[in-house]
């Protein structure tokens, strides 16, 4: 398992992008890379390092995600058929961690890797603790009742600062939420510009 979780923020300085879209991202206040030498880092890059970079953004997305893993979604992507890219798109999404997060259950994607790991939330009834549980449409995601009326929920589902998008159906009273159906790339609300042709690039080339 990947040990950015304590330092998440260090992906945005080194795209130089806000890719959660949060307040607190410290590109909001310096946008440059870090270190000593981080102002002067504005060469342009090869289009190998394009690649990196787009496959460091799309897995640094949705958190935890090890770079073995990782290359095992994109194989799994690759052997469906239809178009690679959306593919992939298509299988992240469908995790239980990023539904959870889409749903508005949490305020981050590390968060809801945390909270389903502790064993808050629940699948067509049975409990789980795995995030990376793929869910399947028609699929229903509620949070377990005794974990209903943590803070951490209630301001999450309060926030402005992102909306649900449509292929999730969120019921806010029984906090439940329904995974409708597979997104296309152009649905996913991300805050930043993610490329995954240039991921699909980059494990081709």
């Amino acid at each position: 398992m990947s040990k950015r979780i304590s330092a998440k923020h260090k992906l945005d300085r080194r795209v130089g992008e806000n890719v959660w879209g949060r307040p607190k991202s410290p590109i909001n206040k310096r946008d440059y890379g870090p270190g000593m030498h981080g102002q002067r880092r504005k060469g342009k890059l090869s289009d190998f390092g394009l690649q990196l970079r787009a496959k460091q953004k799309l897995k640094g997305y949705y958190g935890n995600i090890s770079e073995k893993h990782f290359e095992r979604i994109y194989n799994e992507a690759d052997r469906q058929r239809g178009n690679t890219a959306e593919n992939l798109i298509g299988i992240l999404e469908s995790r239980l961690d990023a539904v959870v997060y889409r749903a508005k259950f949490v305020p981050t994607v590390f968060a809801a890797r945390q909270f389903i790991n502790h064993g808050h939330v629940k699948v067509n009834g049975v409990r789980t603790n795995i995030p990376s549980m793929r869910l399947k449409v028609g699929d229903v995601v509620e949070i377990k009742d005794k974990s209903k009326n943590m803070a951490l929920v209630l301001e999450a589902l309060q926030s402005a600062e992102r909306d649900i998008p449509d292929y999730v159906e969120v019921d806010p009273k029984k906090m439940t939420a329904t995974f409708l159906r597979v997104p296309e790339f152009a649905e996913v609300p991300y805050p930043c510009t993610m490329e995954p042709n240039l991921v699909v690039e980059y494990y081709a080339s």
